[in-house]
């Protein structure tokens, strides 16, 4: 399905790492299959609104994509939202709080979201499968808007963490294969280095030094997840796998939420830099105080608040021009 036109592809790994055992962050997500603990777990929580939900199937090149569909269908001239959870390519799901939880409050306000399951890096399966059933969401989106009571040009493509690498890697895919492309790319804390720049003007080290370890992320955690997805090297990871290292140029619009105790900022950063100076308009929000796995770690809590009034303001933008 990867079209072959971008040759792209990630500088190779850093040397001298320890090739024995898992680092211990990157260890803590292959244990828990449904993702690390809450920051806060003790904290009352809203369940989040009660919309409409039904499950439809996509056909992709793995076999069926699952597709969890959030609200009532669309008014005219309304956005639509395809959404990827995020947890390292390793875990998580569409059940998880970042993603049910965003999908309800987004949905109750007016926008329907579908929310892909594609299929975890674990178990032999790496790049493309991934990206594959991502696509296949999408192109299933794309095919189904009308019923939906979504107007195609419209529709929005987003992820947190690995659900945000891997909207990057299918809009370059969208782009370089001359498809329809997002309205608007919707990324929080995305991954898309294997290897981080550093944030600017740092980060509070003592504030960072009292986060739990799966909530930090070393240079051997980053290579680690980049190496279980891509399967292999990775300096042999073409761009639809490690965005990060893609020429932009031709993207649609993105809104990217950073966090400010988050390892990965200088990601977001950087990626939001290379948009501009591509030319692709970028809108930047940081959630001060927050750490990575924001939404996930504030469903349900006033304090995930401003993330979401963010994501929702950016899809109330989103018009036929």
């Amino acid at each position: 399905m990867t079209p072959t036109k971008r040759a792209d592809s990630a500088p190779a790994a850093g040397t001298g790492h320890d090739r024995q055992a898992p680092d211990a962050g990157f260890a803590e997500y292959l244990a828990t299959p449904e993702g690390p603990q809450f920051l806060n777990p003790d904290a009352v929580r809203s369940p989040g609104p009660v919309v409409p939900i039904r499950t439809v199937a996509a056909d992709g090149r793995h076999g069926p994509v699952g597709i969890r569909i959030y609200g009532e269908p669309g008014a005219p001239g309304s956005p639509g939202l395809v959404w990827l959870h995020g947890g390292g390519f390793v875990s998580g799901s569409i059940d998880s709080p970042e993603s049910d939880y965003l999908s309800r409050v987004l949905a109750a306000r007016g926008t329907p979201v579908l929310s892909v399951d594609y299929r975890l890096a674990r178990n032999g399966v790496s790049f493309p499968v991934p990206h594959d059933d991502t696509l296949a969401g999408w192109f299933w989106a794309r095919k189904n808007a009308g019923s939906l009571g979504l107007d195609p040009d419209l529709l929005c493509l987003g992820g947190a963490g690995a659900g945000g690498n891997l909207a990057v890697g299918a809009a370059l895919y969208l782009v370089d294969a001359g498809k329809p492309l997002p309205a608007k790319l919707l990324l929080a804390y995305p991954f898309l280095d294997a290897e981080l720049p550093a944030p600017a003007g740092g980060l509070d080290d003592e504030a960072m030094a009292g986060l739990p370890r799966h909530l930090r992320f070393t240079l051997e955690d980053c290579i680690r997840t980049a190496e279980n997805y891509v399967g292999g090297p990775v300096s042999m990871a073409p761009s639809y796998a490690m965005p990060g290292y893609a020429d932009p140029a031709g993207l649609p619009p993105a809104a990217l939420l950073a966090c400010e105790y988050d390892d990965a900022r200088g990601s977001t950063e950087q990626f939001a830099s290379a948009l501009e100076r591509a030319g692709v308009p970028v809108s930047y929000f940081l959630a001060e105080g927050a750490v990575h796995g924001h939404l996930n770690h504030t469903a349900g809590l006033p304090e995930g608040q401003a993330a979401l009034e963010f994501l929702a303001g950016q899809l109330a933008a989103v018009r036929r021009p």
